[in-house]
């Protein structure tokens, strides 16, 4: 930003201050009214809502054994940093700032100002990193503890969130003369109401409409899901159907998002007879619903009904984060039971069962987390939705937060049309006894592959017992459920098992089309014992990964049947309920 006025008034130009016109002090008066206005409307407003008494969790202890060494060391550090101020002129500044996409915008650089303010940023930012890497005495935990919370503020503290140090965000006021504030502004107070940042137009998208729009029909009911059945477009369908589990933590339509990148609608259009579980958002009917509750009267239940409805001895499925965790614990079960033929295949989209080196979520699992989880279901025996969602905006708070503060606060930018983000904020509540308990059994114990210490409905669970032939996907970029952590599956099946390491993270590496042409998978047909063993002997495929599924689905079971009777959705023994997506999908 060139043109901001600071010269204006300067000692030594000879240029006599100019007054602002009347006109233009009655503008920024109104502006400054109008925003002081909305912001005493909203306080009253919440002042009046809120409860007589609100829990607070108990504050957690200091994470560094000596407070006023780790004070030391960081303004010694602080210190060194400020004393590169001049160099970093020199350099030219912004010039290091150019690299982080925050501060890429030409207008860092064009007053010298504001890329000194960006370079140093960046700079004490690396500092602060560097200092908690030096404390000495830290269990490593909590020094992940602390590097973690020392990125959050550090994200928080970036020069691009404040006005007055966000060059386009000036330039911005000038232009509409407050106008984006004002703007920005109520997009906040209304995201406050809501309890939750808004990233996407909320009006642009209806399910069954142009989101979540794959034909089909809710063909089976229960408390905890409803179980949908696609229309076939082929004359002939795959004999072995698909039944998909989706992670009940968030809406079943990622899987279905617009035409293009549905994953639900290819799978339908490669010939396969697909069903989809669409999980319930818990309410307080659900607070006793427990991992038993979704393996045996989901998951099983599922596949129970759709080899009855269609007379098969067995179906493919899948299973998506959570959900694949479930399926793991699924077919432990069946197998312990004998039935482990009801299983073709299982299909694992970025899925964890060994939770030893899970990632930033296992920072989030201690004693003071779970209390804090056990004062926001205090008398509800339910999760708020929100918590999770702010929870998974944290790990990408850079990206998930503070870009949008900037663009729909500060800047005061009308919401995009962007189906990804609108399923983002379309959050699903959890039953409060399953959430803790799967925290403690997993992340935090890491029973699941311990064999025989996690039982379904009574009955012990061992993953060595597996032999479905099992396909397992990765995202290489992943920060939910890490690569090194799916990995770790490879371990503990007995079966047969294709490896994938796909592109992008924990929903670009899955929802990834064949015609977007878009990122690469890689693959190894020799055995490896390591991740990295994998990866250095892996062939990379430019492209999606799911003809790569689809081939080793087929081969696996290439019998077709004509699709006809039972094979179109609502004509078996098994009357339509009503339209896909159904009403789960919608309820709060």
């Amino acid at each position: 930003m060139a043109d901001t006025g600071e010269d204006r008034g300067a000692s030594g130009t000879g240029e006599a201050f100019e007054l602002p016109s009347l006109e233009e002090v009655q503008h920024w008066t109104g502006v400054i009214g109008q925003a002081q206005q909305m912001l005493m409307e909203h306080m009253a407003e919440a002042m009046a809502q809120a409860p007589a008494e609100l829990p607070l969790p108990t504050m957690p202890a200091p994470v560094f054994p000596d407070p006023e060494k780790l004070a030391d060391q960081q303004s010694e550090l602080m210190k060194a940093s400020l004393g590169l101020f001049g160099q970093l002129m020199e350099e030219g500044a912004g010039k290091e700032a150019a690299r982080d996409r925050r501060f890429k915008a030409a207008q860092w650089r064009e007053t010298p100002l504001f890329g000194v303010i960006a370079d140093a940023y960046l700079l004490l930012c690396d500092a602060w990193l560097k200092g908690v890497d030096a404390l000495e005495g830290l269990p490593p935990k909590q020094r992940e503890q602390l590097k973690f919370a020392t990125r959050v503020v550090a994200d928080a503290m970036s020069p691009a969130n404040f006005a007055l140090t966000n060059p386009q965000v000036l330039e911005r006021i000038f232009e509409t003369r407050g106008e984006n504030l004002l703007r920005g502004l109520e997009h906040m107070l209304a995201d406050i109401g809501k309890g939750k940042l808004t990233h996407s137009d909320t009006d642009a998208f209806e399910l069954g409409r142009n989101i979540a729009a794959t034909p089909g029909k809710v063909i089976h009911e229960t408390p905890l899901y409803q179980l949908i059945h696609y229309s076939p477009v082929t004359e002939k369908v795959v004999e072995v159907p698909l039944l998909i589990f989706p992670p009940w933590i968030n809406r079943f339509y990622i899987l279905d998002l617009n035409p293009k990148n549905s994953f639900i609608r290819w799978a339908v259009a490669q010939g396969f007879s697909v069903f989809v579980v669409s999980w319930k958002s818990a309410d307080e009917s659900m607070a006793d619903v427990t991992m038993d509750d979704y393996v045996v009267r989901g998951q099983v239940d599922a596949i129970d009904t759709v080899r009855a409805l269609l007379g098969v001895d067995h179906v493919h499925t899948v299973g998506y984060c959570v959900a694949g965790t479930a399926l793991a614990m699924t077919l432990a079960y069946l197998a312990a039971k004998g039935e482990a033929d009801k299983v073709r295949s299982a299909t694992f989209f970025t899925a964890q069962v060994d939770f030893s080196e899970a990632g930033e979520l296992n920072l989030f699992v201690d004693d003071e987390q779970l209390k804090l989880i056990d004062a926001l279901t205090q008398g509800s025996g339910v999760l708020d939705g929100r918590f999770m969602a702010a929870t998974f905006n944290l790990l990408r708070g850079r990206d998930l937060i503070w870009h949008y503060v900037v663009q729909n606060y500060l800047l005061g930018e009308d919401y995009p049309a962007f189906d990804l983000l609108h399923w983002n904020g379309d959050v699903t509540n959890l039953p409060a006894k399953w959430h803790r308990a799967y925290l403690e059994n997993l992340y935090r114990d890491n029973l699941l592959v311990q064999p025989g210490a996690l039982s379904i409905d009574g009955v012990p669970i061992d993953l060595r017992r597996i032999k479905t032939p099992a396909y397992v996907q990765a995202g290489r970029e992943d920060h939910i459920a890490p690569s090194r952590s799916v990995w770790k599956i490879t371990g503990h099946l007995a079966g047969p098992l294709r490896f994938v390491l796909a592109g992008s993270g924990h929903i670009a590496g899955v929802v990834n089309p064949p015609e977007a042409g878009k990122y690469q998978y890689w693959t190894c047909e020799a055995s490896a014992e390591t991740l990295e063993a994998f990866e250095a002997a892996a062939s990379e495929t430019k492209g999606s990964w799911w003809p790569d599924w689809q081939a080793w689905t087929r081969a696996l079971a290439p019998t077709e049947v004509a699709a006809e009777g039972a094979r179109r959705p609502g004509e078996g023994s098994l009357p339509a309920i009503e339209d896909a997506p159904g009403r789960y999908v919608r309820t709060p």
